[in-house]
């Protein structure tokens, strides 16, 4: 049995409120794959902010219609997994190595705020490093002048300190 119009309607509006707040929608072809492994994908998914859903073409293109990522409506042909993700380089990653895993999972495209990528560009989008680890260089980067600075400052303290020292067993030895 088909699903009703105010379900095809809910569904349309709750993978367009996705889209309003998504950097990118990565786009695969899971035919073949088992339940064991979606579910295995799924959770995946879950743990790196990657919504997962499986819908309709046309209720699909529905949702992008309006937002920045109607361009990819010319992709939305065959049984497609769509993976909407706020961090474009986590949702890439998360699903080019579930790809890597099984043959059956094939990225046929996606797309990030008014451009499209070819599977080529996710895949490659995938190799970047992810935000946690652009924000630990980041900091690293920032961290190491301050300790420098820490270190240049308590090393006349310190240096006085040990001459004082030095002054005082030399008298003490005499």
């Amino acid at each position: 049995m088909g699903l009703s119009l105010e379900q095809k309607q809910a569904m349309v509006s709750e993978v367009a409120a996705r889209l309003a707040s998504a950097q990118a929608v990565i786009v695969a072809e899971y035919r073949g794959l088992d339940v064991e492994h979606v579910t295995q994908l799924r959770a995946r998914a879950r743990k790196s902010g990657l919504y997962l859903r499986v819908i309709k073409n046309t209720l699909a293109r529905r949702a992008v219609q309006g937002t920045p990522f109607e361009k990819l409506a010319e992709k939305m042909v065959g049984p497609l997994m769509y993976g909407i993700a706020a961090d474009p380089v986590a949702g890439a990653k998360v699903l080019s190595e579930f790809a890597r895993e099984n043959e059956q999972f094939v990225i046929r495209g996606g797309a990030m705020r008014n451009s499209v990528m070819s599977d080529k560009d996710v895949k490659a989008l995938a190799l970047l490093p992810s935000r946690e680890e652009l924000l630990a260089k980041l900091m690293g980067t920032l961290q190491g002048p301050m300790a420098r600075l820490v270190r240049t400052l308590n090393e006349v303290p310190g240096r006085f300190v040990r001459t004082l020292a030095a002054l005082r067993d030399a008298k003490s030895g005499t």
